[in-house]
């Protein structure tokens, strides 16, 4: 939940992009893409690419990047009665071969219905077994046979594509992801090369690791409870013993903790005490931070532009002003900057 009982008003949030604005395809090189540094102590903007960003950081400080792996979550196929069926598989129930899943069909959905899903010459075969809230329902798979094997990159929806191409897999990964368990990327990391990785070692920062596996809720909107309750959908996370004493170490020699993305920004908060220290944990977050709300780890983010009215945005304009925010994105719009999940970066100091 946020910190404040500050009510949030999403139209304050909203902003005007063209659609030709939305990136369909990544920068040819990771670190190819723009890169818009704001500063907030003096309210200024500069315009930069991805690879000088550590010439933008300073030796003492901290890098915090979300291992988490995509899964190959996409999958397409057809009902055995006849018709087009794609699924987005959400994870386990528990029940031996029964995952959750969001199914995506021409006609009404009911327990019963059996699908054939494929990738190349592979193929699997599910059941819907049971009808869910919130549009989700649960598919039963053959005894031993993995739905991820015929699944592709689960690429947003507003990235339109038939199908997802090979090279999807690659660019839809960052490349120090490790630990599998998310249904979308953590999108700020896709930008980090080994290359702009390598240069930031070479120039003294160090770099630490925490573990957010994205969850279907960054697929839909922010709902009237959420907004309610002031909480969002609850995320697995963990932040392990070397990350808290590196960050803790940060702190003594006078660095900045950089968070690479609103999951790092997350995980960081959710393991803050008031006293701005920071515990190993793991478990599951809902924390929502909107203006209103302090941040008692980072201290720069870096991060990609985000859909209006999202959590996301409410998070970067609670870091950083939601003025400050719009007007950085109008300019971003205005100077031909790439939006959303293969688009270009913000860098908030």
């Amino acid at each position: 939940m946020t910190r404040s009982g500050h009510e949030i008003d999403l139209d304050a949030y909203d902003y005007p992009l063209p659609s030709e604005a939305i990136a369909q395809e990544p920068a040819a090189e990771r670190d190819g893409a723009r890169l818009l540094a704001l500063d907030r102590a003096a309210d200024t903007r500069a315009h930069h690419h991805v690879r000088d960003l550590p010439s933008l950081l300073d030796p003492a400080d901290l890098l915090v990047v979300n291992a988490t792996r995509v899964l190959p979550a996409r999958l397409r196929g057809e009902k055995t009665t006849g018709g087009s069926a794609e699924a987005l598989i959400l994870g386990e129930t528990g029940e031996p071969g029964v995952y959750r899943a969001l199914l995506k069909t021409g006609k009404r959905q009911r327990v019963g219905l059996k699908f054939r899903f494929h990738r190349d010459d592979d193929t699997v075969d599910a059941e819907l077994v049971r009808l869910g809230d919130d549009g989700e329902v649960e598919l039963a798979f053959a005894e031993g046979a993995s739905p991820y094997r015929v699944g592709e990159a689960p690429l947003p929806p507003y990235i339109r594509r038939p199908a997802s191409r090979r090279e999807d897999t690659e660019r839809y990964q960052t490349v120090f992801a490790r630990e599998p368990g998310s249904v979308a990327a953590p999108t700020a990391g896709l930008h980090f090369s080994e290359r702009v990785l390598a240069d930031i070692a070479r120039r003294g920062i160090e770099r630490a690791e925490v573990v957010l596996h994205v969850g279907a809720g960054t697929f839909r909107p922010i709902g009237p409870e959420a907004l309610r309750e002031k909480k969002l959908h609850a995320e697995r996370f963990e932040l392990p013993p070397e990350t808290a004493d590196a960050i803790r170490a940060t702190r003594e020699r006078g660095g900045r903790v950089v968070a690479v993305g609103t999951t790092a920004a997350r995980v960081l908060e959710s393991c803050a005490d008031t006293d701005r220290v920071v515990a190993p944990r793991r478990g599951e977050t809902e924390l929502f931070l909107a203006p209103g709300d302090a941040f008692r780890v980072v201290d720069a983010l870096f991060t990609n532009f985000h859909l209006p009215r999202s959590s996301l945005l409410l998070l970067v304009a609670a870091f950083a002003g939601r003025e400050r925010v719009l007007d950085a994105y109008a300019e971003a719009v205005a100077r031909g900057y790439r939006f959303y999940s293969y688009g270009d970066a913000m860098l908030i100091r």
